[in-house]
Protein backbone atom coordinates (compact mmCIF):
# COMPACT_ATOMS: atom_id res chain seq x y z
CA UNK A 1 0.00 0.00 0.00
CA UNK A 2 1.43 3.35 -1.04
CA UNK A 3 0.72 6.51 0.95
CA UNK A 4 -1.37 9.16 -0.76
CA UNK A 5 -0.38 11.90 1.69
CA UNK A 6 1.12 14.94 -0.03
CA UNK A 7 4.89 14.83 0.32
CA UNK A 8 6.70 17.46 2.34
CA UNK A 9 9.48 19.42 0.67
CA UNK A 10 12.46 21.48 1.74
CA UNK A 11 11.53 25.14 1.81
CA UNK A 12 14.86 26.20 0.31
CA UNK A 13 17.93 24.82 -1.40
CA UNK A 14 20.07 25.73 1.60
CA UNK A 15 17.74 23.59 3.74
CA UNK A 16 18.52 20.55 1.59
CA UNK A 17 22.25 21.32 1.51
CA UNK A 18 22.58 21.75 5.29
CA UNK A 19 20.44 18.68 6.06
CA UNK A 20 22.36 16.53 3.57
CA UNK A 21 25.74 17.83 4.73
CA UNK A 22 24.63 17.10 8.29
CA UNK A 23 23.73 13.57 7.27
CA UNK A 24 27.15 13.13 5.67
CA UNK A 25 29.24 14.78 8.41
CA UNK A 26 29.64 12.34 11.27
CA UNK A 27 32.04 11.18 13.95
CA UNK A 28 34.37 9.70 11.32
CA UNK A 29 35.00 13.17 9.89
CA UNK A 30 36.41 14.23 13.24
CA UNK A 31 38.18 11.18 14.62
CA UNK A 32 39.18 9.16 11.53
CA UNK A 33 39.77 11.32 8.45
CA UNK A 34 42.36 13.73 9.99
CA UNK A 35 44.47 10.89 11.41
CA UNK A 36 44.19 8.94 8.15
CA UNK A 37 45.39 12.02 6.27
CA UNK A 38 48.47 12.52 8.42
CA UNK A 39 49.43 8.85 8.34
CA UNK A 40 49.02 8.47 4.57
CA UNK A 41 51.01 11.30 3.06
CA UNK A 42 49.38 14.55 4.20
CA UNK A 43 48.43 16.84 1.34
CA UNK A 44 49.13 14.09 -1.21
CA UNK A 45 46.48 11.93 0.47
CA UNK A 46 44.09 14.90 0.49
CA UNK A 47 44.54 15.30 -3.28
CA UNK A 48 43.87 11.59 -3.81
CA UNK A 49 40.83 11.80 -1.53
CA UNK A 50 39.47 14.78 -3.46
CA UNK A 51 40.01 12.85 -6.68
CA UNK A 52 37.92 10.02 -5.22
CA UNK A 53 35.23 12.52 -4.24
CA UNK A 54 35.07 13.79 -7.83
CA UNK A 55 35.19 10.36 -9.51
CA UNK A 56 33.15 8.36 -6.98
CA UNK A 57 31.45 10.37 -4.26
CA UNK A 58 29.86 13.13 -6.30
CA UNK A 59 28.60 10.93 -9.19
CA UNK A 60 26.95 8.41 -6.85
CA UNK A 61 25.47 11.18 -4.71
CA UNK A 62 23.98 12.86 -7.79
CA UNK A 63 22.53 9.49 -8.80
CA UNK A 64 20.97 8.86 -5.37
CA UNK A 65 19.51 12.34 -5.00
CA UNK A 66 18.20 12.30 -8.57
CA UNK A 67 16.45 8.95 -8.07
CA UNK A 68 14.79 10.31 -4.93
CA UNK A 69 13.77 13.62 -6.52
CA UNK A 70 12.39 11.94 -9.64
CA UNK A 71 10.19 9.46 -7.78
CA UNK A 72 9.38 11.46 -4.62
CA UNK A 73 9.57 8.16 -2.75
CA UNK A 74 11.63 6.21 -0.22
CA UNK A 75 14.45 3.91 -1.44
CA UNK A 76 12.27 0.83 -1.95
CA UNK A 77 9.42 2.73 -3.58
CA UNK A 78 11.83 4.66 -5.78
CA UNK A 79 13.49 1.60 -7.32
CA UNK A 80 10.13 -0.16 -7.60
CA UNK A 81 8.67 2.76 -9.55
CA UNK A 82 11.64 3.11 -11.89
CA UNK A 83 12.41 -0.58 -12.46
CA UNK A 84 9.09 -2.36 -11.92
CA UNK A 85 7.47 -4.14 -8.99
CA UNK A 86 9.09 -7.50 -9.80
CA UNK A 87 12.51 -6.20 -10.76
CA UNK A 88 15.61 -7.34 -8.84
CA UNK A 89 16.67 -3.67 -8.90
CA UNK A 90 14.52 -3.22 -5.78
CA UNK A 91 17.34 -4.91 -3.84
CA UNK A 92 19.44 -1.73 -3.28
CA UNK A 93 16.30 -0.04 -1.93
CA UNK A 94 15.74 -2.73 0.68
CA UNK A 95 19.46 -2.76 1.45
CA UNK A 96 19.31 0.98 2.12
CA UNK A 97 16.57 0.48 4.73
CA UNK A 98 18.47 -2.39 6.37
CA UNK A 99 21.73 -0.43 6.34
CA UNK A 100 20.16 2.61 8.00
CA UNK A 101 18.62 0.35 10.65
CA UNK A 102 21.91 -1.44 11.29
CA UNK A 103 24.12 1.65 11.47
CA UNK A 104 21.77 3.68 13.67
CA UNK A 105 21.51 0.82 16.17
CA UNK A 106 25.23 0.79 17.01
CA UNK A 107 26.09 4.39 16.03
CA UNK A 108 23.68 5.67 18.67
CA UNK A 109 25.61 3.81 21.36
CA UNK A 110 28.84 5.61 20.43
CA UNK A 111 26.91 8.89 20.20
CA UNK A 112 25.74 8.21 23.75
CA UNK A 113 29.39 8.22 24.81
CA UNK A 114 29.65 11.75 23.38
CA UNK A 115 26.74 12.90 25.54
CA UNK A 116 28.27 11.17 28.57
CA UNK A 117 31.57 12.99 28.10
CA UNK A 118 29.78 16.27 27.39
CA UNK A 119 28.02 15.85 30.74
CA UNK A 120 31.34 15.09 32.44
CA UNK A 121 32.90 18.16 30.81
CA UNK A 122 30.04 20.41 31.97
CA UNK A 123 30.34 19.09 35.54
CA UNK A 124 34.08 19.81 35.58
CA UNK A 125 35.39 16.24 35.57
CA UNK A 126 38.18 17.19 33.16
CA UNK A 127 39.46 20.05 35.28
CA UNK A 128 43.16 20.46 36.02
CA UNK A 129 44.71 17.81 38.21
CA UNK A 130 43.08 14.72 36.70
CA UNK A 131 45.62 12.21 35.41
CA UNK A 132 45.77 10.30 32.11
CA UNK A 133 45.12 7.04 33.99
CA UNK A 134 42.03 8.49 35.66
CA UNK A 135 40.60 9.64 32.31
CA UNK A 136 41.36 6.26 30.77
CA UNK A 137 39.57 4.58 33.67
CA UNK A 138 36.57 6.91 33.23
CA UNK A 139 36.23 5.77 29.62
CA UNK A 140 36.73 2.09 30.53
CA UNK A 141 34.14 2.39 33.29
CA UNK A 142 31.65 3.96 30.87
CA UNK A 143 32.09 1.28 28.20
CA UNK A 144 31.84 -1.53 30.77
CA UNK A 145 28.71 -0.16 32.47
CA UNK A 146 25.47 -1.24 30.73
CA UNK A 147 23.40 1.06 32.92
CA UNK A 148 25.44 4.21 32.27
CA UNK A 149 25.72 3.46 28.55
CA UNK A 150 22.01 2.64 28.39
CA UNK A 151 21.06 5.98 29.94
CA UNK A 152 23.08 8.10 27.52
CA UNK A 153 22.19 5.89 24.55
CA UNK A 154 18.51 6.43 25.42
CA UNK A 155 18.99 10.19 25.75
CA UNK A 156 20.57 10.32 22.30
CA UNK A 157 17.79 8.27 20.71
CA UNK A 158 15.21 10.47 22.43
CA UNK A 159 16.63 13.58 20.74
CA UNK A 160 16.87 11.73 17.41
CA UNK A 161 13.24 10.60 17.56
CA UNK A 162 12.11 14.06 18.69
CA UNK A 163 13.62 15.77 15.63
CA UNK A 164 12.40 13.19 13.08
CA UNK A 165 8.96 13.16 14.75
CA UNK A 166 8.62 16.88 13.95
CA UNK A 167 8.79 16.20 10.21
CA UNK A 168 10.80 17.47 7.27
CA UNK A 169 10.34 21.23 7.67
CA UNK A 170 9.98 21.61 11.43
CA UNK A 171 12.35 18.79 12.31
CA UNK A 172 15.02 17.83 9.79
CA UNK A 173 15.39 21.20 8.07
CA UNK A 174 14.94 23.47 11.08
CA UNK A 175 17.42 21.61 13.26
CA UNK A 176 19.94 21.16 10.45
CA UNK A 177 19.83 24.91 9.84
CA UNK A 178 20.56 25.44 13.54
CA UNK A 179 23.08 22.68 14.26
CA UNK A 180 25.27 22.83 11.14
CA UNK A 181 26.19 26.54 11.46
CA UNK A 182 26.87 25.97 15.17
CA UNK A 183 29.04 22.95 14.33
CA UNK A 184 31.08 25.04 11.89
CA UNK A 185 31.32 27.89 14.41
CA UNK A 186 32.69 25.55 17.09
CA UNK A 187 35.31 24.20 14.67
CA UNK A 188 36.36 27.77 13.79
CA UNK A 189 36.68 28.67 17.49
CA UNK A 190 38.79 25.57 18.15
CA UNK A 191 40.99 26.33 15.11
CA UNK A 192 41.40 29.94 16.23
CA UNK A 193 42.62 28.76 19.61
CA UNK A 194 44.70 25.89 18.24
CA UNK A 195 46.63 28.16 15.88
CA UNK A 196 47.83 30.24 18.85
CA UNK A 197 49.44 27.21 20.52
CA UNK A 198 53.06 26.10 20.30
CA UNK A 199 52.17 22.83 18.56
CA UNK A 200 50.19 24.45 15.77
CA UNK A 201 53.05 24.24 13.28
CA UNK A 202 53.67 20.54 13.99
CA UNK A 203 49.96 19.77 13.78
CA UNK A 204 49.61 21.55 10.44
CA UNK A 205 52.73 19.79 9.15
CA UNK A 206 51.31 16.39 10.17
CA UNK A 207 48.13 17.09 8.21
CA UNK A 208 49.32 19.06 5.21
CA UNK A 209 53.01 18.44 4.51
CA UNK A 210 53.46 16.24 1.40
CA UNK A 211 55.01 12.95 2.48
CA UNK A 212 55.18 10.66 -0.57
CA UNK A 213 57.08 8.00 1.39
CA UNK A 214 53.94 7.34 3.45
CA UNK A 215 51.77 6.77 0.39
CA UNK A 216 51.04 3.11 -0.36
CA UNK A 217 48.54 1.00 -2.28
CA UNK A 218 46.63 0.74 0.99
CA UNK A 219 46.49 4.54 1.23
CA UNK A 220 44.70 4.79 -2.10
CA UNK A 221 42.16 2.14 -1.11
CA UNK A 222 41.65 3.94 2.22
CA UNK A 223 40.91 7.17 0.34
CA UNK A 224 38.31 5.41 -1.81
CA UNK A 225 36.66 3.78 1.19
CA UNK A 226 36.69 6.94 3.31
CA UNK A 227 35.15 8.97 0.49
CA UNK A 228 32.32 6.49 0.03
CA UNK A 229 31.50 6.08 3.72
CA UNK A 230 32.00 9.74 4.64
CA UNK A 231 29.37 10.94 2.16
CA UNK A 232 26.72 8.52 3.52
CA UNK A 233 26.31 6.80 0.17
CA UNK A 234 24.50 3.50 -0.23
CA UNK A 235 22.42 3.78 2.95
CA UNK A 236 19.35 5.49 1.48
CA UNK A 237 19.85 8.80 3.28
CA UNK A 238 20.72 10.91 0.23
CA UNK A 239 17.98 9.26 -1.82
CA UNK A 240 15.42 9.95 0.91
CA UNK A 241 16.54 13.56 1.33
CA UNK A 242 16.42 13.93 -2.46
CA UNK A 243 12.80 12.81 -2.42
CA UNK A 244 11.94 15.94 -0.41
CA UNK A 245 13.25 18.20 -3.20
CA UNK A 246 10.73 19.81 -5.51
CA UNK A 247 10.74 18.15 -8.92
CA UNK A 248 11.62 21.45 -10.61
CA UNK A 249 14.82 21.82 -8.55
CA UNK A 250 18.18 20.80 -9.99
CA UNK A 251 20.36 18.34 -8.07
CA UNK A 252 23.91 18.82 -9.39
CA UNK A 253 24.74 22.17 -7.77
CA UNK A 254 23.34 21.27 -4.31
CA UNK A 255 25.27 17.98 -4.38
CA UNK A 256 28.46 19.91 -5.17
CA UNK A 257 27.88 22.01 -2.06
CA UNK A 258 27.23 18.93 0.08
CA UNK A 259 30.48 17.19 -0.90
CA UNK A 260 32.38 20.46 -0.50
CA UNK A 261 31.02 21.00 3.02
CA UNK A 262 31.67 17.40 4.07
CA UNK A 263 35.28 17.45 2.85
CA UNK A 264 35.97 20.94 4.22
CA UNK A 265 34.58 20.12 7.66
CA UNK A 266 36.68 16.94 7.84
CA UNK A 267 39.85 18.88 7.01
CA UNK A 268 39.03 21.80 9.32
CA UNK A 269 38.24 19.38 12.15
CA UNK A 270 41.68 17.88 11.62
CA UNK A 271 43.31 21.29 11.93
CA UNK A 272 41.30 22.01 15.08
CA UNK A 273 42.19 18.69 16.71
CA UNK A 274 45.85 18.29 15.80
CA UNK A 275 46.99 21.87 16.43
CA UNK A 276 45.82 21.23 20.00
CA UNK A 277 47.06 17.63 20.25
CA UNK A 278 50.61 18.36 19.03
CA UNK A 279 51.00 21.06 21.65
CA UNK A 280 50.73 18.53 24.45
CA UNK A 281 51.66 15.12 23.07
CA UNK A 282 53.06 13.25 20.08
CA UNK A 283 51.35 10.01 21.13
CA UNK A 284 48.74 9.96 18.39
CA UNK A 285 45.74 7.71 18.01
CA UNK A 286 42.46 7.72 16.16
CA UNK A 287 38.86 6.87 16.88
CA UNK A 288 37.53 6.58 20.45
CA UNK A 289 41.03 6.59 21.94
CA UNK A 290 41.68 10.04 20.48
CA UNK A 291 38.45 11.75 21.49
CA UNK A 292 37.65 10.00 24.78
CA UNK A 293 41.13 9.60 26.29
CA UNK A 294 43.86 11.68 24.62
CA UNK A 295 41.88 14.90 24.13
CA UNK A 296 40.24 14.97 27.60
CA UNK A 297 43.72 14.54 29.08
CA UNK A 298 44.90 17.51 27.02
CA UNK A 299 41.88 19.62 28.01
CA UNK A 300 42.72 18.99 31.68
CA UNK A 301 46.13 20.65 31.11
CA UNK A 302 44.92 23.62 29.05
CA UNK A 303 43.96 27.09 30.21
CA UNK A 304 40.16 27.25 29.93
CA UNK A 305 40.31 23.49 29.35
CA UNK A 306 36.80 22.86 30.67
CA UNK A 307 35.34 25.38 28.22
CA UNK A 308 37.12 23.79 25.27
CA UNK A 309 36.13 20.31 26.42
CA UNK A 310 32.49 21.43 26.45
CA UNK A 311 32.85 22.91 22.96
CA UNK A 312 34.54 19.79 21.59
CA UNK A 313 32.01 17.28 22.92
CA UNK A 314 29.18 19.55 21.80
CA UNK A 315 30.77 19.40 18.35
CA UNK A 316 30.78 15.59 18.50
CA UNK A 317 27.15 15.53 19.60
CA UNK A 318 26.06 17.82 16.76
CA UNK A 319 27.96 15.70 14.22
CA UNK A 320 26.37 12.53 15.57
CA UNK A 321 22.78 13.80 15.81
CA UNK A 322 22.66 15.23 12.28
CA UNK A 323 23.80 11.85 10.94
CA UNK A 324 21.40 9.91 13.15
CA UNK A 325 18.30 11.83 12.06
CA UNK A 326 19.12 11.13 8.41
CA UNK A 327 19.30 7.39 9.18
CA UNK A 328 16.04 7.29 11.14
CA UNK A 329 14.34 9.32 8.40
CA UNK A 330 15.22 6.60 5.84
CA UNK A 331 13.35 4.03 7.92
CA UNK A 332 10.47 6.37 8.78
CA UNK A 333 9.93 7.45 5.17
CA UNK A 334 9.70 3.82 4.04
CA UNK A 335 6.87 2.98 6.43
CA UNK A 336 5.07 6.25 5.74
CA UNK A 337 5.19 5.71 1.97
CA UNK A 338 4.70 1.96 1.74
CA UNK A 339 2.23 1.34 4.57
CA UNK A 340 0.58 4.74 5.05
CA UNK A 341 1.80 4.76 8.66
CA UNK A 342 1.54 8.11 10.47
CA UNK A 343 4.94 9.77 10.95
CA UNK A 344 4.43 9.88 14.70
CA UNK A 345 3.88 6.11 14.88
CA UNK A 346 6.70 5.20 12.48
CA UNK A 347 9.22 7.42 14.25
CA UNK A 348 8.45 6.20 17.76
CA UNK A 349 8.13 2.51 16.84
CA UNK A 350 11.30 2.21 14.80
CA UNK A 351 13.28 4.61 16.94
CA UNK A 352 12.41 2.35 19.87
CA UNK A 353 13.45 -0.77 17.93
CA UNK A 354 16.82 0.84 17.14
CA UNK A 355 17.13 1.73 20.83
CA UNK A 356 16.51 -1.90 21.82
CA UNK A 357 18.99 -3.26 19.26
CA UNK A 358 21.49 -0.70 20.56
CA UNK A 359 21.03 -2.09 24.07
CA UNK A 360 22.03 -5.45 22.61
CA UNK A 361 25.24 -3.80 21.38
CA UNK A 362 25.86 -2.45 24.88
CA UNK A 363 25.66 -5.93 26.40
CA UNK A 364 27.64 -7.64 23.65
CA UNK A 365 30.76 -6.24 22.04
CA UNK A 366 30.66 -9.10 19.55
CA UNK A 367 27.16 -8.06 18.43
CA UNK A 368 28.36 -4.45 18.13
CA UNK A 369 31.27 -5.55 15.93
CA UNK A 370 28.98 -7.78 13.87
CA UNK A 371 26.63 -4.90 13.01
CA UNK A 372 29.60 -2.64 12.27
CA UNK A 373 31.19 -5.14 9.88
CA UNK A 374 27.86 -6.10 8.30
CA UNK A 375 27.18 -2.49 7.34
CA UNK A 376 30.66 -1.28 6.37
CA UNK A 377 31.97 -4.46 4.72
CA UNK A 378 28.82 -5.69 2.98
CA UNK A 379 25.68 -3.54 2.94
CA UNK A 380 27.22 -0.17 2.07
CA UNK A 381 29.56 -1.25 -0.75
CA UNK A 382 27.06 -3.67 -2.32
CA UNK A 383 24.28 -1.06 -2.13
CA UNK A 384 26.50 1.63 -3.62
CA UNK A 385 27.69 -0.75 -6.34
CA UNK A 386 24.11 -1.51 -7.40
CA UNK A 387 23.00 2.14 -7.25
CA UNK A 388 25.88 3.12 -9.51
CA UNK A 389 25.06 0.40 -12.04
CA UNK A 390 21.36 1.26 -11.93
CA UNK A 391 22.00 4.96 -12.54
CA UNK A 392 24.38 4.25 -15.39
CA UNK A 393 22.68 1.39 -17.20
CA UNK A 394 19.01 1.20 -16.16
CA UNK A 395 17.85 4.75 -15.36
CA UNK A 396 16.28 6.67 -18.26
CA UNK A 397 19.14 8.91 -19.39
CA UNK A 398 16.70 11.58 -20.60
CA UNK A 399 15.93 12.21 -16.93
CA UNK A 400 19.62 12.62 -16.18
CA UNK A 401 20.36 14.80 -19.20
CA UNK A 402 17.65 17.25 -18.14
CA UNK A 403 19.52 17.74 -14.85
CA UNK A 404 22.72 18.76 -16.60
CA UNK A 405 21.21 20.87 -19.39
CA UNK A 406 20.85 24.63 -19.22
CA UNK A 407 23.73 25.31 -16.84
CA UNK A 408 27.51 25.61 -16.73
CA UNK A 409 27.86 21.98 -15.66
CA UNK A 410 26.04 20.68 -18.76
CA UNK A 411 29.35 19.56 -20.28
CA UNK A 412 29.82 17.12 -17.40
CA UNK A 413 26.94 14.78 -18.29
CA UNK A 414 29.12 12.35 -20.25
CA UNK A 415 31.95 12.35 -17.68
CA UNK A 416 29.27 11.61 -15.04
CA UNK A 417 27.92 8.76 -17.16
CA UNK A 418 31.40 7.23 -17.55
CA UNK A 419 31.90 7.48 -13.79
CA UNK A 420 28.68 5.72 -12.77
CA UNK A 421 28.92 3.10 -15.52
CA UNK A 422 32.59 2.17 -15.19
CA UNK A 423 34.74 4.06 -12.68
CA UNK A 424 32.45 3.97 -9.61
CA UNK A 425 31.58 0.25 -9.80
CA UNK A 426 35.25 -0.57 -10.35
CA UNK A 427 36.45 1.49 -7.36
CA UNK A 428 33.73 0.12 -5.08
CA UNK A 429 34.54 -3.44 -6.15
CA UNK A 430 38.24 -2.87 -5.41
CA UNK A 431 37.45 -1.58 -1.90
CA UNK A 432 35.11 -4.54 -1.31
CA UNK A 433 37.75 -7.06 -2.41
CA UNK A 434 40.44 -5.37 -0.32
CA UNK A 435 38.21 -5.39 2.77
CA UNK A 436 37.87 -9.16 2.37
CA UNK A 437 41.57 -9.80 1.80
CA UNK A 438 41.25 -10.75 -1.85
CA UNK A 439 43.63 -8.01 -3.00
Amino acid sequence: MMSQVQRSHWTSRIGFVLASAGGAVGLGNIWRFPYMTGENGGSIFILIYLGCVILLGLPVMIAEVLIGKTTQLNPVGAFRQLAGSKSPWQVPGYMGILTAFTILSFYSVVAGWCIAFLYKAVTGVFSSGISFEEINNIFKKLTSSPIEQGIFHSIFMFFTVLIVYAGVKKGLQRWSEILMPLLILIIIILIGYGLTLSGAKDGMRFLLEPQPNKLTHKSIMDAVGQCFFSLSLGMGAMLTYGSYMDRKDKVVSPCLWVVFMDSAIALLAGIAVFTIVFTYTTDLSQGPGLVFVVLPNIFSKMPLGTLFAILFFTLLFFAAITSAISLLEVITAYFIDQYDMPRSHATIIFGTICLIIGVGCIFSGEFFDFLDKLSTHYLLPIGGFMISLFAGWKLDQNIVKSEFQGSWYGIFYYPWLICVRVICPTLILLVFLRAHGVI
